[in-house]
């Protein structure tokens, strides 16, 4: 078992004109600071999937696609994510709802958060997130990072266009909230697994 949880940040928008990286960078640094874990970020972008066009899920029977099959290497090598989840239309990304189906056994038993962002904060797509996770038979946690209102518009490039630092301080007790609730069951599932193994 490795002594701290391996986290991979999804950037969950391949938009040219995405606003993403902003808070993928954000994100990053609060989990870099902390120390009890490794993270490292994962972009869709780097990942051409074709939409799902499997026989079945391979929870079922393995996939054809090498690209699928790429991004399941991928994903299966980390113990949890964090989601950075832009709002569409009142749901996740046509694009990051792919991505989540082209993999299961991997998602499985693996906790995740999400840090969104929008009008409301992206806190329609994060709920959309969750419900798909418990699908997958991951863990989804109670707290997550929503940039949204006032605080968007002060950073989106289209309004304000404002360095997210000027909003910092309402978003880290969130975020805060979230990596603590990521970590303690990130370490509870790996635990679990290795007792199991």
């Amino acid at each position: 078992m490795h002594s701290r949880p391996r986290i991979a940040i999804i950037i969950g928008s391949t938009r040219p004109t995405r606003f993403a990286d902003v808070p993928a960078q954000w994100i990053l640094k609060q989990a870099q600071a902390r120390g009890d874990i490794d993270v490292e970020l994962v972009d869709l972008r780097d990942h051409p999937l074709p939409f799902f066009d499997e026989v079945a899920s391979n929870l079922w029977m393995p996939s054809q696609n090498p690209e699928a099959i790429r991004w399941q290497q991928t994903v299966g090598r980390y113990d949890g994510y964090i989601f950075v989840v832009a709002e569409y239309n009142r749901s996740i990304t046509g694009a990051l709802k792919n991505a989540l189906d082209q993999a299961y056994t991997e998602w499985n038993r693996k906790p995740f958060t999400a840090i969104g962002y929008g009008g409301v904060g992206a806190s329609r797509a994060v709920e959309q997130l969750r419900l798909i996770g418990v699908e997958l038979q991951m863990v989804p946690t109670r707290s997550a990072v929503h940039i949204g209102g006032a605080d968007f518009m002060t950073v989106y490039p289209m309004a304000g266009n404002r360095p997210i630092e000027e909003i910092e301080a309402t978003l880290l007790p969130s975020a805060t909230a979230a990596l603590d609730d990521l970590v303690w069951w990130a370490k509870a599932t790996i635990a679990a697994k290795a007792a199991e193994a």
